[in-house]
């Protein structure tokens, strides 16, 4: 909302003599919803958007990454007030002297170079600002975030239990549900920790697919716990051969997690244990519904490292 207020309002600050920022870097994990901040940045402030990726300005030819920098800000000024939005700016954003003395290398140290002019060097004008998006905010060139460029760092983390409730509101309402979307989406919320928004749509996606190839007219609940364990643990793996000792074996192993963590009383609550083999190497699995608190207990790390060895403990008796 900061850079709205400053694109709506620049008279504002430049009557007090300060100066608009020129850009802001979003950072945060995959599928967060970068890009859509950005979007919703523009059209908030209802000026003009510019999109581009990082990698769109690496070619093969030289001196086409400098010229496609140069473009995208002539057409910036041109609309100007607008926003630039440049996705995974790693890519062309990397700190300099590293990889080498290649050619590629070469481009990308040039295209970047043509973006710090462009940012913050001599022929600059107002009006355009710029944002951009990266996971990796750590291996950025040094001269990138300087004031003057980046001037803001946002931090986009994966959202709490009433983000994500929030979030499924907004997909749900897209579906065709036995029941209301307000009955789905804390419950659904509460299943699904540590899950991004593009975690969140795949998995209404998931349930909706689900529900076309039982040929049902409406999505359940059955639905979506079928669709979290497929993003959780993988495709189900109809034709594995399982030996009767190894099933075995697999069983014991999960229900040691399950009984040990009944009995602790710093344990996750168990949500579900399941020895169906899914994905690439998973036998089975149990799953807890982890508490969202940011500090651990003593007592806490002890009854989850205990719950977490409770699978061996239960093969070995």
């Amino acid at each position: 909302m900061e850079f709205v207020h400053f694109l709506k309002n620049p008279d504002k600050y430049e009557a007090l003599g300060a100066k608009i920022p020129k850009g802001a870097l979003l950072c945060g994990p995959p599928g967060t919803g970068k890009t859509l901040l950005a979007k919703a940045t523009a059209g908030e402030s209802g000026v003009p958007f510019l999109s581009i990726s990082g990698s769109d300005f690496l070619e093969m030819f030289v001196g086409v990454g400098p010229s496609r920098v140069r473009g995208l800000f002539q057409e910036a000024r041109e609309c100007a007030p607008s926003i630039v939005f440049i996705d995974e700016i790693d890519a062309i954003g990397r700190a300099r002297g590293r990889g080498g003395y290649s050619g590629g290398n070469s481009e990308r140290e040039n295209t970047l170079n043509q973006l710090l002019v462009e940012m913050d060097g001599f022929g600059t004008t107002a009006g355009v600002v710029v944002l951009a998006g990266t996971n990796r905010p750590d291996i950025l060139d040094k001269a990138l975030l300087r004031p003057g460029r980046f001037d803001r760092q946002i931090s986009i983390d994966r959202p709490d239990i009433n983000g994500r409730e929030q979030i499924f509101r907004i997909y749900l309402a897209k579906l065709k549900l036995d029941k209301e979307p307000s009955f789905y989406s804390q419950r659904l919320a509460a299943l699904t920790p540590g899950f991004a928004g593009a975690d969140i749509a795949n998995i209404c996606n998931e349930a909706a697919l689900i529900t076309a190839r039982r040929d049902e007219k409406l999505i359940t609940m059955q639905h979506f716990e079928s669709a979290i364990d497929r993003v959780i643990g993988g495709l189900e793996k109809k034709n594995t051969v399982i030996s009767k000792l190894e099933r075995r074996t697999v069983a014991y192993h999960e229900s040691g997690h399950a009984v040990a963590g009944w009995f602790l009383e710093h344990a996750e609550p168990l949500l579900k244990v399941t020895i169906v083999p899914r994905g690439t190497a998973a036998l089975g699995f149990a799953q807890y519904v982890p508490s969202e608190n940011l500090l651990m207990t003593k007592e806490q790390f002890f009854d989850r490292t205990c719950m977490t060895l409770g699978g061996r403990a239960a093969e070995e008796f």
